[in-house]
């Protein structure tokens, strides 16, 4: 059966507050501890501001500080999800792809999308950024309600709210240093040796040291899904959207880029969607997953929730993921 209405306030886990500069100097070293000195100090300068950055965001959700939202994916006057589905629809003439589909994910979660192929998985992520709209309900994003939004206000939403592709989107005719430094630019108020150090030590922490003059044709699948990871930290975002990060890359590979996707939340407090097909990567990396199937989220809760479901459908799709990939 297609899960109730989400409602944080009865699942909610704590935000944690403030960590102390010891823990919060430990983290950034570890995050950082492939940087070269000489780009090490504005790496890890860059990166706290982008935590307190983000840590700020978050309280204000968990306060109830900002605009409260109406109807079941906010049910408490003291929560706010950082994003929510709340009764969405979406068709492709008369293919329904979304269904009266509702879940949520807490300031500095993760929330992983599962399902077969075709389900929607990639287009609830395209309808958070705007590229699509949907045909009815409820977008949330950090306490606003994005259907209806003009060019300008989703502008300013994917500031916030950044995306990484399958296929990297990262700009062919340039290097990937300059892509990397490509948001840093926009800023306006970083000198430049500011920003060749930060993007070269962004590289540095994905693992892609010493590629900065490289075009994006010169890299392997997982290389560029790395380089992206590193363009969208460049632009210091709230929360990172990842459609399908392990797909056509090898298994060392997707190991490093969950490791990388978890540590980013823990030490940025990133809020984070992982559309993925992978449950290993899923149950590593998950706080709760959503679970598509024909336009309808036919589950919302916890890895172990959804594992104790007697759902037959689920129950179907759990015991095919473990013939593929035995234990």
């Amino acid at each position: 059966m297609p899960p109730k209405d989400p409602d944080p306030e009865n699942d909610r886990q704590p935000t944690s507050g403030p960590a102390d500069s010891s823990a919060e100097e430990a983290a950034s070293e570890e995050l950082t501890a492939d940087v070269s000195a000489e780009s090490q100090e504005s790496v890890q300068d860059f990166l706290g501001e982008a935590a307190q950055q983000n840590e700020a965001a978050n309280a204000e959700l968990s306060s109830g500080e900002s605009n409260p939202s109406p109807g079941p994916a906010s049910q408490s006057d003291t929560s706010e999800p950082y994003i929510a589905f709340v009764h969405v629809y979406k068709s492709f003439g008369s293919l329904d792809v979304l269904n009266d589909v509702n879940f949520f994910v807490l300031p500095g979660e993760t929330l992983c999308i599962l399902g077969r192929s075709g389900v929607g998985k990639s287009v609830s992520l395209q309808i958070l950024m705007g590229f699509l709209r949907a045909d009815k309900g409820e977008i949330r994003v950090a306490g606003e309600n994005i259907c209806g939004f003009k060019e300008d206000q989703l502008q300013a939403i994917r500031r916030k709210v950044t995306m990484v592709f399958q296929n990297g989107a990262l700009f062919d005719s340039i290097t990937i240093g300059e892509n990397v430094a490509f948001p840093l630019r926009e800023r306006g108020d970083l000198a430049e040796d500011q920003i060749q150090q930060v993007s070269k030590g962004l590289l540095e922490m994905v693992g892609v040291a010493g590629m900065e003059d490289l075009l994006p044709s010169d890299l392997s699948t997982g290389m560029k899904r790395s380089v992206a990871i590193a363009r969208a930290l460049a632009s210091q975002p709230e929360a990172i959207l990842y459609d399908e990060p392990t797909t056509m890359v090898d298994p060392l590979m997707g190991h490093l880029l969950g490791d990388l996707i978890s540590r980013l939340k823990k030490q940025l407090h990133l809020t984070s969607i992982v559309v993925t097909h992978d449950m290993r990567f899923a149950r590593k990396l998950a706080d709760r997953v959503v679970f598509l199937h024909q336009g309808e989220a036919r589950f919302f809760g916890t890895m172990e929730e959804m594992d104790a479901s007697e759902d037959p459908v689920i129950r179907e799709f759990l015991s095919l993921d473990e013939l593929v990939l035995p234990v």
